[in-house]
């Protein structure tokens, strides 16, 4: 029976790790992310330097996976493999979409929405989303000392204001 073992492979060669070990008679999976960017879309691991390799425990040896090329080792806690939850890998297949990419989606921020920042430097203050600046950064106009300036932030620091003014359905809960 096949159990699965995280491989850490060497700086942008996950690909290459996964080819080599399948090449070898391993079954290999990398999860990868669809990025889509202003010009072009990137596909990329979804656990930079990280994938995955089924190992039949009796049957097959670790040694060849750790000399394949690509590969740095295999992850174990102190002289033993820790094998991945089966759990794990079926939840990460299941939010694969139809071509096998996890999507990253968009905060869901339109511009002109209101925006509360709630971590950093202006932690508190409320913005306006002006727009998305990559994957992980956003571009909001802040209103500070009675004039507007831009700022840059980790997508993280922002949040939607919800308007509170047309009623419960707006926010998702209920009526009681």
């Amino acid at each position: 029976m096949n159990t699965w073992f995280v491989v850490h492979s060497k700086p942008r060669q996950e690909l290459m790790a996964q080819g080599q070990l399948e090449r070898q008679g391993y079954s290999a999976y990398l999860p990868r992310l669809l990025r889509r960017g202003r010009w072009t879309d990137v596909v990329e691991p979804l656990f930079p330097r990280y994938l995955f390799v089924a190992v039949d425990v009796g049957q097959q040896s670790f040694g060849p996976i750790r000399s394949t090329r690509g590969v740095c080792s295999v992850l174990r806690f102190g002289q033993h493999y820790r094998p991945v939850p089966p759990a794990l890998l079926a939840a990460l297949r299941k939010r694969e979409g139809d071509d096998g990419l996890h999507v990253l989606e968009s905060a869901g921020m339109l511009p002109g929405d209101r925006v509360r920042i709630v971590a950093g430097p202006f932690e508190g203050l409320e913005a306006v989303f002006q727009s998305e600046q990559g994957a992980d950064r956003v571009r909001v106009l802040l209103e500070l000392i009675g004039t507007t300036a831009g700022a840059t932030l980790p997508s993280g620091f922002v949040v939607p204001v919800v308007d509170r003014s047309i009623g419960p359905f707006a926010v998702g809960v209920s009526p009681t």
